[in-house]
């Protein structure tokens, strides 16, 4: 699938127009329902080699995929079979039973790990997700999203030492014919 032929498939799939409340508290006359792209394997499958080659161009040091609950866990195990990186959950919190892990999947303290999410806007879900990821020792410096908003999300990872490396931008799916 061509970048045209898979922007066009967001917007077909996944652009809804109305009245929207966003995680980030704002509200938006368009919203971009995730759940629509990822759970097509003819969208999710060509998602996951572009997260892979986005993996491998602006965070070649990344030796793990990380991908916050739910949203973006389908993402990272695309992107984890494309690249052949192994990808953590992070939680929205601690679970309250077994391990108390708030995050799943083998990791090392040291190792650098690139996030992985479905759409951005201000950066809140990731921001949180740093936090955690750091708070266990790993390094964080990059996070490869589908669709940046183009809301200020950027700009509040930048804050946090994060580089956001957008799919592609908001404006990008808006325009697709």
């Amino acid at each position: 699938m061509t970048d045209d032929e898979l922007k066009l498939a967001l917007r077909e799939h996944a652009y809804l127009e109305g009245d929207f409340l966003l995680r980030s508290g704002k509200r938006s006359r368009y919203y971009l329902d995730k759940y629509r792209f990822e759970t097509r394997p003819d969208i999710l499958a060509p998602l996951g080699e572009r997260i892979a080659l986005a993996v491998h161009d602006f965070d070649p040091e990344a030796v793990r995929l990380a991908g916050p609950e739910l949203g973006a866990v389908a993402l990272a195990a695309a992107g984890s079979l494309a690249s052949g990186l192994p990808f953590l959950i992070v939680r929205k919190a601690a679970k309250e039973y077994g391990t108390s892990n708030r995050l799943e999947g083998v990791h090392e303290k040291g190792e650098t790990v690139c996030l992985v999410e479905d759409v951005v806007t201000s950066g809140g879900a990731l921001l949180e997700a740093v936090e955690a990821l750091r708070s266990a020792g790993l390094t964080v410096r990059t996070a490869v999203c589908v669709v940046d908003r183009e809301e200020g999300g950027a700009d509040a990872l930048a804050r946090w030492a994060v580089r956001l490396r957008p799919i592609f931008r908001a404006s990008e799916i808006l325009e697709a014919v």
